[in-house]
């Protein structure tokens, strides 16, 4: 639907600088921590953390602030102008889902506990629910540029400081001998998300300039390489999938049906025999069970079964679970002194979107999560077209990342919000109206009656 909107053109508003304040606030606190990664994990394991500077309180007060004050400009904007939701369900099902996860188990888990932090996520995600097709593109511009600096400076500092940018005593990689990248980031498994997130973002909005945007993929593949996360590797190989299949996919397969292509045909088929050949044969003459085996003996290969390690907070989680079975622990669920009162430092989650949810929201919180992946699913196929497969590959990597980490945790604004308010812009916008801004000369200054 298309929109003629006849109001004297004003500001756009300020959304799309809310990602890179949020990245920007990451980068700052590690900068100021001066850490040293290698030694950072082997603290944590010992109840220890990283070390914030006194100024990283004060500068998370004014990205708060400023977070807040662009998201009422857009909802009081929104409001005066007396437009429509975009999405009404998708902005509904966030509403419920935040009040299921957040308000619910904050006054009635069986640890109760309240912080105006936990309004944030909800004024700020409801601003991004406001997004028009617009927005979406300068937002996926800035999100862009404000993630090809952070890539970069953590490139720089490999050099400059390498101890603060690489985990060098990693021993759990496919990579033998290569330390782990972390950049800026406040774990290497959180950079490898960020840099899948701005290929996707590099692909539907390429810089202008044709040698930074080839840049800008060496960059990034290079960072989800040697930030050696397997999941992220499987999640943008599937990201790409999704996007070429959105993108490509009818056309490959009109000329693949089409006569009047025979050749590229033959190349398609003979490409699709060789490639299940290759797999048979591997299947057949390569000792797979075997070299399994051995790699499941190995210490690496427990790790890897039990998710390394995740089995043993799965269980914890649980037992609160059960203990609280309706709203959850609460907010307070892998604090510090949680963690301390289970002897598991290095447990600041649930390494789970769905056992961390169960545990600390309870059965209230599991059911609209499960509700609210269903309309964000529903939603995203939708948009699939509209958004050039951008929908359906942000949603791989937020669904593959709930594997193993908390990519919708919603208590405050973290890392973790990045790529789903990107998701949620991006769902927004899809589902908005065409807005067509008249020049001055095409404005009415009066009404005319036709008889």
């Amino acid at each position: 639907m298309t929109v003629t909107d006849r109001s004297t053109p004003g500001t756009q508003g300020f959304l799309h600088w809310m990602l890179p304040l949020m990245l920007g606030l990451v980068a700052v606190t590690v900068l100021l921590s001066g850490r040293n990664l290698s030694q950072m994990f082997a603290d944590l394991a010992q109840g220890g953390g990283m070390y914030l500077h006194p100024a990283v309180a004060w500068l998370q007060r004014g990205v708060s602030l400023v977070l807040l004050l662009i998201s009422a400009e857009r909802l009081v904007n929104h409001v005066a102008m007396r437009r429509h939701l975009p999405a009404p369900l998708l902005a509904w099902a966030f509403i419920a889902y935040w009040s299921a996860t957040v308000a619910a188990p904050a006054l009635f888990g069986s640890h109760p506990q309240l912080s105006h932090e936990y309004l944030y996520s909800l004024v700020i995600g409801m601003a991004a629910l406001l997004a028009t097709g617009h927005d979406r593109e300068r937002v996926l511009g800035a999100a862009r540029n404000a993630l090809f600096l952070f890539l970069a400076a953590g490139a720089v500092l490999a050099v400059v400081n390498p101890a603060m940018v690489l985990d060098t005593a990693y021993r759990q990689g496919v990579l033998p001998g290569i330390p782990r990248f972390g950049g800026l980031a406040t774990h290497p498994v959180a950079l490898a998300m960020f840099a899948q997130t701005f290929l996707l973002c590099l692909w539907v909005r390429p810089f202008q300039s044709r040698w930074l945007t080839v840049l800008g993929w060496v960059l990034g593949l290079a960072v989800v390489f040697f930030a050696q996360s397997k999941t992220s590797w499987i999640a943008f190989l599937l990201c790409s999938a999704a996007m070429l299949a959105v993108r490509h996919g009818a056309a490959v397969w009109r000329r693949i049906g089409d006569p009047r292509e025979g050749a590229f045909g033959i190349v398609v088929c003979l490409g699709a025999i060789v490639f299940v050949a290759g797999t048979v044969a591997l299947l057949l003459f390569a000792d797979l069970g075997g070299e399994a085996a051995s790699f499941l003996e190995t210490e690496e290969g427990a790790q890897l079964m039990s998710m390394t390690g995740r089995d043993q907070i799965w269980v914890v989680a649980m037992e609160e679970w059960r203990a609280s079975p309706v709203f959850g622990y609460g907010p307070g669920l892998w604090d510090d002194d949680f963690r301390a009162a289970i002897n598991m430092p290095q447990a600041t989650n649930a390494h789970n979107q769905f056992m961390d949810t169960l545990a600390r929201s309870g059965v209230v919180g599991a059911t609209a999560l499960v509700l609210y992946a269903g309309v964000l699913l529903a939603l995203s196929l939708r948009a699939a077209k509209a958004t050039g497969g951008l929908s359906i590959a942000l949603l791989i990597a937020v669904a593959l990342r709930s594997m193993s980490e908390v990519p919708l945790l919603m208590f405050g604004y973290g890392t973790e919000f990045f790529t789903h308010l990107l998701l949620l812009v991006t769902l927004a916008s899809a589902n908005a109206p065409r807005v067509v801004v008249l020049p001055a000369a095409a404005r009415p200054r009066g009404y005319r009656v036709v008889s």
